[in-house]
């Protein structure tokens, strides 16, 4: 297992990890760092715990409001394959009913050939 060093709150924090997830690792730190620094300087020095609570709060909305949007997408999609497959079925029995039609008549079309035969043979 790897570790890896990150820099939040200008604490430094060493942290375990999948080996490869190094870089991954530290691009999240700084994200959060980067929250963090924005929350200062929008409420000013308010105590690294309570701009820690915020952060991770403001990223937990994020996460809450992002997997309610994928939810979302999730029956958006499954309303469009699901018109998709009636409009299928439709398209299907639509061509079902033409091949009966052009079926019967190439049937009349024999017939009226088979009609036609005979009279010119008598």
């Amino acid at each position: 297992m790897a570790q890896v060093t990150v820099t939040i709150a200008k604490h430094v924090y060493r942290v375990a990890c999948g080996e490869g997830e190094e870089a991954h690792l530290q691009g999240l730190a700084r994200q959060i760092d980067q929250r963090i620094e924005k929350l200062k300087k929008d409420f000013g020095e308010i105590g690294d715990q309570r701009l820690t609570i915020m952060a991770a709060i403001t990223i937990a909305d994020e996460l809450v409001e992002a997997k309610r949007r994928i939810t979302e997408l999730d029956v958006e999609i499954l309303n469009l394959t699901s018109k998709e497959t009636d409009r299928t079925s439709e398209r299907d029995e639509w061509a079902d009913r033409l091949a009966d039609s052009i079926g019967e008549t190439a049937a009349r079309v024999e017939r009226v050939a088979q009609n036609l035969n005979t009279l010119s043979r008598s």
